[in-house]
Formats: C-alpha cells, sequence, structure tokens
C-alpha cells in the first residue's frame, strides 16, 4: 500500500442519532475517493480500552494524523495521549469555536507538558461544531495543503504487518482500513460499552497534585517520572466530576459531562468558575465538589466526609494575598535558577 501524508480517522457517535451517524457517512464516502489520504473508522475513542484492537491501529499508525470525534479537541487529543497515540496538538480553524468561549482569552500553557512526542502533527477536530460534512472535508484539505507545503513531510506508514505479531493478527488491524464496511457493520469489530473517566490535559497540569489528595475512589496515581496519571480509571464513579472542580488550572477534562467547561471545551480557569456559578446558583465548585464526592462515598457505603478530608491547599476561605513561611521558602527556590 502505498504511503501517505495523512490518515483521516473518523471515531463513531456511541448514540444512534441518526443525523450522527449520516454525517460520519458522508464524511467516509467523500475521503475514500480523496487519494491524497488513507481513511479509517474506529470505535468512540473514550469507549476504548487499551487491549481493543482499535487502540492498537491507532497506536500502528505513523505519521500526520487527523481525528475527527464527538468531543472538544483538546479532550481528543489528551485521550489520544493516554492510549500511547501521540505528536504535536496543532490548532485548526475550528478551534475557538467552541459554544460560549467567544470572549473567553485564553491563557498560555503552563502546565508539564506532553512527554516523549514523535516528529509528527494531529489534529483533532469536534463533529459537533457543524453538521455540513463539507465544513470538515474543506478543513481535511486546507491540512493536506498545509503538510504539502512542508519542506520536510512525514508520510505516513499503513504497513501494519511489520508492526503487529501474535495477538491480534495484521488483519484484525486491517479491517479498520474497511471504513465503509465498519460502519454498516459487515465487519466485526470487539463492542465497546459506555465508560467514564477523567482525562489529564499536560499542557495546563502542574502536577500539584490537589486531585489525588482530593479523590477517595484510588484513580489517581503517579508514573515512573511522579507524574500524575489516571491510574485505575474504573474506579471512577459515573456521573461524578469532582475532581475537575477542584483542578486550580481546569487540566482534568471528562469529555461526556453536560458542562463545555468540564467536558474540554476552551477557556481559562476563570471560565470554570463561571460556568459552575450558573449550574450551582451560590454553591461554588469546591462546595459542589464536596458535595459530589460524599454523594459517592454514601452510594459505596462509606462515611460523608465534607470538607474535612483530602482537601485541595488552595482553600476556598484563606486570603490570597496571607503568605506564610512555606511561601517565602519556595519563592526563594525559584530566585535561585536551578
Amino acid at each position: 500500500m502505498a504511503a501517505k501524508l495523512l490518515t483521516v480517522v473518523v471515531s463513531q457517535t456511541p448514540s444512534k442519532n441518526p443525523a450522527k451517524r449520516q454525517l460520519e457517512e458522508e464524511l467516509v464516502a467523500a475521503l475514500m475517493i480523496d487519494d491524497t489520504v488513507d481513511v479509517a473508522v474506529v470505535p468512540h475513542l473514550y469507549n476504548l480500552d487499551s487491549a481493543h484492537s482499535g487502540t492498537l491501529f491507532l497506536q500502528a499508525l505513523q505519521g500526520h494524523l487527523v481525528v475527527l470525534s464527538w468531543m472538544y479537541s483538546r479532550a481528543a487529543h489528551w485521550l489520544l495521549d493516554r492510549s500511547g497515540i501521540k505528536g504535536h496538538q496543532v490548532e485548526t480553524l475550528f478551534d475557538g469555536q467552541d459554544e460560549g468561549d467567544e470572549d473567553i482569552e485564553i491563557p498560555e500553557p503552563q502546565g508539564v507538558g506532553g512527554v516523549e512526542l514523535p516528529d509528527r502533527k494531529i489534529y483533532c477536530l469536534d463533529l459537533g461544531v457543524d453538521d455540513d460534512s463539507r465544513v470538515y472535508l474543506e478543513e481535511i484539505d486546507r491540512i493536506g495543503q498545509e503538510l504539502r507545503a512542508d519542506t520536510n513531510p512525514t508520510p505516513v506508514s499503513l504497513d501494519l504487518t511489520d508492526w503487529i505479531s501474535g495477538s491480534p493478527k495484521p488483519e484484525q488491524l486491517q479491517r479498520y482500513l474497511d471504513p465503509l464496511a465498519v460502519l454498516s457493520g459487515d465487519v466485526d469489530v470487539e463492542p465497546v460499552k459506555r465508560r467514564w473517566y477523567p482525562v489529564i490535559d499536560y499542557e495546563r497540569c502542574t502536577n500539584c497534585m490537589e486531585c489525588i489528595d482530593f479523590c477517595l475512589f484510588g484513580v489517581y496515581g503517579v508514573d515512573r517520572m511522579d507524574r500524575i496519571l489516571v491510574e485505575e480509571q474504573d474506579n471512577c464513579k459515573k456521573g461524578c466530576p469532582a475532581c475537575s472542580r477542584v483542578c486550580p488550572e481546569n487540566a482534568i477534562v471528562f469529555p461526556q459531562h453536560k458542562e463545555p467547561a468540564i467536558a474540554g471545551a476552551l477557556g481559562d480557569v476563570g471560565a470554570l468558575k463561571i460556568d459552575l456559578s450558573r449550574l450551582f446558583g451560590s454553591a461554588t465548585g469546591l462546595d459542589a465538589a464536596v458535595a459530589e464526592r460524599d454523594v459517592e462515598l454514601l452510594r459505596d457505603g462509606r462515611d460523608a466526609v465534607g470538607a474535612s478530608v483530602g482537601m485541595p491547599k488552595r482553600q476556598a476561605e484563606r486570603d490570597s494575598t496571607q503568605r506564610d513561611e512555606l511561601d517565602d521558602l519556595f519563592d526563594g527556590l525559584d530566585a535561585m535558577d536551578l
């Protein structure tokens, strides 16, 4: 199979909404006759586990990648990253079109950032932006032209037989390159179940560990570099976004949450607080998080702990202008420029 510069992956909607299914079919049909790209269809990214052949297929792809999914682009990128599908996040013309974000000033990322990134670009397009397939096709064409103008383009490798050995067999991954058959159900793809777990945006995450202190369900851990990670995602309580509310950098995303700020819409921490005050009335985001956590503890047959356990270092009652010896110590270390 000839190598092409770009692979486009359509991540299927988990719903049976006919309008969403039609949009996916229109996109796939148009992309299949585009001889400049390869196209594949996988189940909904959020519902794939690490052993699913859809995840293994995505991990096998090399070179530049466009992913179209039913989630905000920020959520999709870091969801891919946590599954080992890594690359440099590239803005598209869709970014900045999230509903309600027009007047929000996006701060420069202050987080720890991604690690071990290969020399390729990943473009994530939110299929919820528009119901006209031409909008997405035009953006994919623009991305292709941009890549072809690159003086040192990186072609896509789709020689799966060179990559995979053992189980699954190469043909189990090759089937994803028959996208119309996947959409129609004519090829067998392992079923997926709906899931619920947090996704960390490392461009925003400062590794403050407030989430691991607050969560009492064993969801979070640390990796070999002492970086926070979602270690036991299935321990997360379905529908509970409490850790996202206490994160001071809005770095924790729940892609399926109904609130855009929690689901990964662009915006700063202030936008999150505005959204939460609108949703919960006079309650602060911290109060809401404590209440949500207590509900899940009670459902587990445990005692509610209120604000007495695992509260963030950033207390709501604390005067932000008040300093202590620890603040002075950290400022001194920063000044040493170690």
